[in-house]
């Protein structure tokens, strides 16, 4: 919830009393000693049902942490029986974590008396699909783990982060390599955010015609967010970019829910209130449909938000955004070696004056709205030889529209923009996959050999429809420069099947070495009718105390067709004419014909039959060196390079001696990205612990990459193509997120990011660049966030004893504290008298957090 910018002061005061006033929840206790004097034990059994009957799991790895006292984490494997002990423990609070190759983990915290005898027993059940393994911070195993270089970010990490309006989309931006563009799409490892990939329990999850990361999934839903940008095992591929894989909660054995963000925000001016600014409630409940048998959940997101933008006159310069979710599963043990997921995901979501900023008015700006949902199943068997068989299946029902505020032709000035959009479009889309896969037992060989294969079919479709109205150029004294027509209704569709194999296998060779090596076979209806990506990492560890490790491997990958390629031909052709500064027509009009283009012998261009059978593929390779420094302490150094080729690029080419003149595309894009990394880990204690992370990169690509054009909207003017600076370039970012415990049970999660300000172009009267594309930069970003809250428990506040066993939490956040006003935009046309000047400048933001879980 925001608060009105004059309340804000008054109301975080009041906040913060209250935060130090309430009862901390009844498991929390004093950091300066343990509950009693007097020595207990925690013990039981781990098992697992096996043809209806428990047996017991040896070798099971337990590990024990204390939430106070300054109580030395310890760990333990279960003997022949299942059974573990850990003795000698004071009174505290416990966290027992469970894990076992093979089946879910596990997490309970428990509270041992003072002197007693606490038993728990564990029964694990089967992985499912929609689990991996998550590379860990400790250097004693970095050899036999996987060398993919991952970031992830926990549930409970997504919650104390300070964010306004929590979301996905708003939480990847903080991990160092993830950039925002201007036009508020995401991008990774230089690349574009459609060129990347978002997996949702092993399923794709993107738009089947941009390929953006469009389909919401609730928060409260999601257990880890991992964010990769060498995902080198052989079982993810449809991307040229990075990978953005997200696991979901399994629904739950015991009943329980969570109500989040259920207070309004107001918005104010000038001491006075008018009415909501944003409401986004959120609704969790999970348990048991029947015991031990089925398992259901329920995640339920309504949202509606008008953010102010800043350089727009008051009342007309908020972004209106209203939408819904829900999220269904239910989880069925069918047998205990036998396992069925089944989801449902409905969505619906609708943006007025989408692309508004200081230089375009409500009037001029396009809304956008998308609707459907996604049905997704998957299934985990683990026959008697130790084999599991895996299969996921998912549909994906999306329709998506834009529209500007009405038909009036779209004005383009030196100022800014006026007039309505000239672009809009509806379409509707389905996607179909099926990914069976097989995980082998264990084999010895040489070592360890971990074997996955698996075979994955997809199709994609689309149909829509396109119209365009006219654009006018002016000049800076309101004379008309240039006028663009369209001509026809462009009526779209396209279709692409996949197929791909692949296989991966994770060969741990030594205790200090081993080496991932896997790789994939496409076949695509749209784009190359077979392409082999092979890939290989290594993982070793140094020295004696192995506290130093690297990390090292290599892959290519190919990309998916974007479906707007598949029907370039039938968008609406632009006719451009140019006037002098009497009005007259100069020349004759030029008709650009929508043409598929192929490299000439000569060095240029020609026009090609049909769509080319080619698709932008990547070859990325890193280094990394991971080092203990001390205890509590790591640093972790990386080195990535990154070239992507074969994208698709828009040309507009000039006819010669007579000829047509044409707005071709062509598979000749290119890109290239590096960066380097250093990420200094610290967690002194278990409940502080501090991430400070720089980057350092370079990433440069063809300016006219259909992406740029296309999405999310379609850009006014074509220009010539150029390679160059990329929108995303960022050389250098610093990054540091923290969680730190303060007096009276408080929690402190800070974020500072401050990075190189995004590059822009000095146009001229025609929109062509003037100078180098992308030569000059906003400011520097520097930006100082927190989220502080306390937990306590809901049956201590007044009128809410009747909730028993839940946990609250209320807390306050602020965004930008130093108020450092980072402009949105810039007069970038160098014909205008404000040329060079900043505008939309970015303004601190308050709020409180109150949820119940």
């Amino acid at each position: 919830m925001i608060l009105p910018r004059r309340a804000r002061d008054a109301l975080s005061l009041v906040a913060l009393v209250l935060l130090l006033l309430l009862p901390v929840r009844g498991v929390a206790q004093s950091a300066n000693a343990p509950r009693s004097a007097g020595l207990g034990s925690i013990q039981g059994t781990v098992t697992f049902l096996d043809q209806d009957k428990p047996s017991p799991l040896e070798g099971v790895t337990i590990k024990l942490s204390a939430a106070s006292g300054g109580i030395t984490p310890a760990s333990t494997i279960t003997d022949t029986a299942g059974a573990y002990l850990f003795s000698g423990l004071p009174g505290n609070t416990y966290t027992l974590e469970l894990s076992e190759s093979g089946f879910q983990p596990q997490t309970e915290t428990v509270v041992l008396e003072g002197g007693g005898v606490l038993v728990r027993n564990f029964s694990l059940r089967l992985t499912t699909a929609n689990q991996t393994v998550e590379v860990r911070e400790g250097t004693s195993a970095l050899a036999t783990e996987n060398a993919n270089s991952t970031t992830t970010v926990s549930a409970t990490q997504i919650a104390g982060l300070p964010i306004a309006h929590p979301s996905i989309m708003a939480t990847l931006p903080l991990v160092p390599s993830v950039v925002r563009t201007a036009d508020g799409l995401l991008s990774m490892k230089g690349t574009s955010e459609n060129q990347g990939m978002m997996l949702v329990d092993s399923a794709e999850t993107v738009d089947p015609v941009t390929g953006n990361f469009s389909i919401p999934i609730s928060l409260d839903a999601i257990q880890t967010v991992s964010v990769s940008e060498t995902a080198y095992n052989a079982e993810y591929g449809g991307f040229s970019g990075g990978l953005t894989d997200l696991h979901t909660k399994p629904p739950g054995d015991v009943w329980h829910f969570g109500l989040n963000n259920f207070i309004p925000g107001f918005r104010g001016k000038d001491g006075r209130l008018y009415g909501v600014q944003d409401e986004e409630p959120r609704l969790y409940l999970t348990g048991p449909l029947r015991k031990g048998k089925l398992n259901f959940s329920e995640a339920v997101t309504y949202q509606f938000m008008r953010p102010p933008v800043r350089g727009l006159p008051w009342p007309y310069n908020e972004t209106i955004t209203q939408g819904a979710g829900a999220l269904t599963s239910v989880e069925a043990t069918l047998s205990p070696r036998h396992i069925l997921t089944l989801n449902l995901n409905l969505f619906f979501q609708r943006v007025q004056y989408a692309d508004i900023g200081a230089l375009v008015p409500q009037t001029a700006s396009s809304d956008e709205g998308q609707r459907g949902w996604t049905l997704g199943a998957v299934d985990s068997y683990q026959f008697a030889s130790g084999m599991t068989l895996s299969t996921v299946f998912q549909y994906t029902r999306l329709n998506t529209d834009a529209e500007g505020q009405g038909s009036a032709d779209m004005i383009i000035t030196p100022a800014g923009w006026s007039g309505n959009f000239f672009n809009s479009w509806a379409r509707r889309s389905d996607q179909f996959q099926i990914f069976p896969s097989l995980q082998h037992p264990v084999k010895n060989w040489h070592g360890r050999h971990e074997l996955k294969e698996g075979v994955i079919f997809g199709r994609r479709s689309y149909g829509g429809s396109i119209q365009s109205h006219p654009i006018q150029l002016l000049r800076e004294d309101g004379t008309l420069a240039e006028r663009i027509d369209f001509q026809g209704a462009g009526i779209t569709s396209g279709l692409d099947t996949e197929v791909s194999e692949f296989i991966q296998d994770h060969w741990t060779m030594t205790d200090r070495l081993s080496v991932d090596l896997g790789a994939r076979l496409v076949s695509q209806t749209a784009g190359r009718e077979s392409a082999f990506a092979p890939r290989a990492g290594l993982a070793y560890s140094l020295g004696k105390d192995r506290k130093t490790a690297i990390h090292t491997g290599a892959g290519l990958f190919y990309d998916r067709v974007p479906l707007l390629a598949t029907d370039f031909t039938n968008n609406p052709t632009r006719v451009i004419s140019y006037y002098d500064a009497t009005g007259q027509l100069m020349g004759s009009p030029i008709t650009l014909e929508n043409v598929y283009l192929q490299s000439a012998s000569n060095g240029g261009f020609a026009v090609a039959n049909s769509d080319l059978d080619r698709v932008a593929r990547n070859f990325t390779w890193n280094v990394e060196l991971d080092h203990e420094v001390r205890r509590n302490l790591d640093l972790r150094i990386s080195y990535l390079q990154s070239a992507t080729r074969d994208l698709p690029l828009v040309l507009p080419l000039a006819g010669a001696s007579g000829g047509p003149s044409l707005l071709g595309l062509a598979y000749v894009g290119s890109s290239r990205y590096h960066a380097v990394e250093a990420t200094l880990h610290y967690q002194p204690t278990d409940s502080d612990e501090l991430t400070v992370s720089y980057i350092h990169s370079q990433a440069r690509s063809d300016l006219n990459l259909l992406a740029n054009i296309y999405v999310p909207f379609e850009q006014a003017v074509i220009r010539p193509n150029v390679y160059g600076i990329s929108p995303s370039d960022i050389p250098d970012r610093l990054v540091v997120t923290g969680t730190f415990a303060l007096p009276f049970h408080l929690v402190l999660c800070p974020v500072v990011d401050i990075h190189t300000g995004l590059p822009y172009s000095a146009v001229d009267m025609l929109q062509n660049y003037v100078g180098a594309p992308d030569a000059a930069r906003f400011p520097y970003y520097f930006s100082l966030d927190f989220q502080v809250y306390k937990e306590f428990d809901v049956a201590t506040v007044p009128f809410l004893g009747f909730i028993k066993g839940r946990t609250a939490r209320l807390g306050i956040f602020s965004l930008d504290v130093t108020n450092r006003h980072n402009p949105n935009d810039v007069f970038n046309n160098v014909t205008s008298p404000s040329f060079g000047q900043f505008a939309g400048l970015g303004r601190r933001v308050d709020g409180f957090v109150f949820e119940i879980h």
